[in-house]
C-alpha cells in the first residue's frame, strides 16, 4: 500500500496531487511556503555566523578546498549556486542566507507532499507546521550553512524513492539525478540517500536499476570532474584525507571507547528535542498499532534514517554540528503530522480550544528559537553579531594593519576566519598550526585570500594581537589560559576594549605559539603609537 486508502498494486498518487494543485492543496502550500519565507527572512543573520559560513563566503571568490575555501570535501554545487546568488546581492552572507531561505521553502513543500501522499491533508498540514516552527530548522534557514539545502534534497529524494518503491518506474531517472545533485551540494548526502535509492530499486528489473544507478553516476561525474579540474586530484584528495585524520577519524567506534558512541547517542536525543520542540512529545502521548500500510512506510522510514543515525552515533557528531540531523527530519515530520492530526481529531474539545493548543505549541517553539541560550537560537546569533561588531570597531584603535599580525583560533565562532574575513587589511594567522599530508602548515589570510605557509610570514611586523574568543564560555576561558601560559611572564600584555580582552605581544614572541615556524629575523619590539590605548599587564 503506497498511498492512503489504496491497494498495494495501485501506483503512487503523484499525478493526483499535482492535478489538484489549484485547489485547497495549493492554498496549503502557499501558506506554508509564505510562513517559512517570512519567519526565516525576519530573523536572518547579518554576518557570517559559523567558521564554515566564512569558508563558503571565501569560496565565492576563489574555490580551493586545500586552503579551506571552502573546507573539504568542497560543496562544489553549493558554491556555484552561491556565486549566482551573489551576482544579485553583492554580499556573500546575504547571498548564502537567501539560498537557505529558498531551500527552506522547498523543504516545507516537499514535506507537505510526502505527508499528504502517506497520510492525507490534515497530516500534511501538521507536518508542514512542525517544520515551519522547528527551532533547529528555523535557525538553519537564517544562516549561511548547507544543512537546510541537504534537508530539501533529502525530502525530494525520499519522496521520489517512495514513488519508485510503489512501482512508479518513471521516477527512477529523476531520482538518480536528484541524489547526484544532492551530493554536489553536500557530499554526505550520498551516504544518507544512496542506500534509500538502492532499496527503492530492489523490486525493479535490471534495466531499470541500471538506469537509476547510471543517472546517479553520470550526475556525480558532471560536477565532480569540473571540480577536480579546478582543484587538482592530488591536492583535493590530500586535503580531504588531512581533514578526516584531524577531526572525525579520532572518535570513531573503531579507535575509541564505546562511551564516545554512547555520548553521541545522547547528543542525538538532545538534538531531537531541539529540532522538534513541543512536538517532540508526540511519540510519547500517541500510541497506535500500525496497519499493513503503515508497516511499509515504517520500513521505508527506517531505511531512510538508519544510515545517518548509524554514522552519527558510531563515527562522528558534535553538538555544534547538530545541523547534520535535520536532513533526517522529513520522514519524522510526516509521521508527527499523522500523530498530531490523530490527536486533534480524537480530542473531545471545542475547535477554538484546539486552535489555542496548536498556537501554544507554536509559541513554545518560537520562544525556544528566539530566546534559548544556545548557539542555534536567534539570541545566540544576535549575541555573536554584537560581539563581532564590537571587536571589529576596536581592533583598528589598538593596532594598525601595517605593523600588526592578528592571531585567531580554530573556533567556530570569533575564530581566525572571522578575523581574516572582516579585517581583510590585516595579516591573520590561525593558531594552532595544522599537520597536513604535506607537513606542518600555518593558515594565513590577507585580503580574504588564504595561504598555507611553512613559516609565519611575520618578518615585516612589529607586534601581534590575539583575536578574542566569545565571552562567557568556560571552555573558551580555559583555552585562553592555556595559550597565555605559553609565554614567559611579562611578555604578553592585555588591553580591554569593547568588553573584550586582547592579548598583545612582540612579533618575535610568536615563536612561543608556533615553535619552528617563525623566521629567526623576527625580533622587532612592540610598536608604541600615540593613537593606541594604554596597555595593561
Amino acid at each position: 500500500m503506497c498511498g492512503r486508502g489504496a491497494e498495494e498494486t495501485v501506483r503512487p498518487r503523484t499525478s493526483y496531487l499535482w492535478r489538484d494543485m489549484t485547489s485547497s492543496r495549493a492554498v496549503d502550500l502557499a501558506i506554508l511556503i509564505a510562513a517559512t519565507a517570512l519567519t526565516r527572512f525576519g530573523f536572518r543573520s547579518h554576518y557570517l555566523y559559523d567558521v564554515d559560513s566564512v569558508n563558503f563566503a571565501l569560496a565565492l571568490d576563489r574555490f580551493d578546498p586545500s586552503a579551506h575555501q571552502p573546507h573539504p570535501p568542497g560543496y562544489f554545487l553549493y558554491v556555484c549556486l552561491g556565486r549566482l546568488a551573489n551576482l544579485i546581492f553583492h554580499d556573500a552572507n546575504t547571498a548564502l542566507v537567501a539560498v537557505s531561505i529558498v531551500f527552506s521553502c522547498g523543504a516545507v513543500a516537499m514535506i507537505y507532499l510526502l505527508a499528504h501522499n502517506w497520510f492525507g491533508r490534515n497530516a500534511a498540514l501538521f507536518a508542514g507546521l512542525i517544520f515551519v516552527f522547528s527551532p533547529l530548522a528555523w535557525f538553519h534557514g537564517t544562516v549561511a550553512l548547507t544543512y537546510i539545502v541537504e534537508t530539501f534534497f533529502s525530502a525530494l529524494a525520499g519522496y521520489l524513492c517512495w514513488c519508485i518503491y510503489c512501482g512508479g518506474v518513471r521516477f527512477i531517472l529523476p531520482c538518480g539525478i536528484v541524489v547526484g545533485l544532492a551530493a554536489g551540494f553536500r557530499p554526505s548526502s550520498l551516504l544518507l540517500l544512496g542506500p534509500l535509492l538502492l532499496f527503492s530499486l530492489l523490486h525493479t528489473d535490471r534495466r531499470q536499476t541500471a538506469v537509476g544507478i547510471g543517472a546517479l553516476v553520470v550526475t556525480l561525474l558532471a560536477w565532480f570532474l569540473p571540480m577536480i579540474r579546478i582543484t587538482g586530484a592530488t591536492g583535493y584528495i590530500s586535503s580531504l584525507v588531512s581533514l578526516w585524520l584531524n577531526a572525525p577519524s579520532r572518535g570513531m567506534v573503531f579507535n575509541s571507547t564505546l562511551w564516545n558512541s554512547f555520548a553521541r547517542a545522547w547528543i542525538i536525543v538532545g538534538i531531537y528535542f531541539l529540532c522538534f520542540g513541543s512536538a517532540a512529545i508526540l511519540p510519547v502521548i500517541v500510541f497506535r498499532s500500525a496497519s499493513s500500510a503503515d508497516r511499509r512506510k515504517t520500513i521505508f522510514t527506517r531505511v531512510w534514517m538508519a544510515p545517518g543515525l548509524l554514522f552519527f552515533t558510531f563515527i562522528f557528531l558534535q553538538w555544534v554540528n547538530s545541523g547534520y540531523l535535520i536532513a533526517l527530519t522529513p520522514p519524522v515530520c510526516a509521521w508527527m503530522g499523522l500523530w498530531a492530526s490523530n490527536c486533534h481529531a480524537k480530542a473531545r474539545l471545542r475547535k477554538s480550544f484546539k486552535i489555542l493548543m496548536i498556537g501554544a505549541c507554536a509559541a513554545i517553539n518560537t520562544l525556544v528559537f528566539v530566546r534559548a541560550p544556545l548557539y542555534c537560537s536567534y539570541r545566540g546569533v544576535r549575541r555573536f553579531e554584537t560581539e563581532l561588531e564590537n571587536i571589529l570597531s576596536v581592533v583598528p584603535q589598538i593596532a594598525s594593519p601595517s605593523e600588526t599580525v592578528i592571531v585567531g583560533f580554530d573556533s567556530h565562532f570569533l575564530g581566525y576566519r572571522h578575523a581574516g574575513y572582516y579585517l581583510p587589511s590585516y595579516l591573520t594567522v590561525q593558531f594552532p598550526a595544522v599537520r597536513l599530508h604535506s607537513g606542518l602548515r600555518v593558515f594565513a589570510m590577507r585580503d580574504r585570500n588564504t595561504r598555507l605557509e611553512r613559516m609565519v610570514p611575520a618578518t615585516s611586523f612589529r607586534n601581534f594581537i590575539i583575536f578574542p574568543l566569545p565571552l562567557g564560555g568556560r571552555e573558551y576561558g580555559a583555552y585562553l589560559t592555556g595559550v597565555r601560559k605559553r609565554f614567559p611572564p611579562g611578555e604578553l600584555h592585555s588591553i580591554t576594549l569593547g568588553g573584550h580582552e586582547f592579548g598583545i605581544g612582540p612579533a618575535a614572541d610568536l615563536r612561543f605559539l608556533f615553535p619552528g615556524s617563525v623566521p629567526a629575523g623576527t625580533v622587532l619590539p612592540v610598536a608604541q603609537t600615540t593613537d593606541q590605548a594604554p596597555i595593561e599587564k
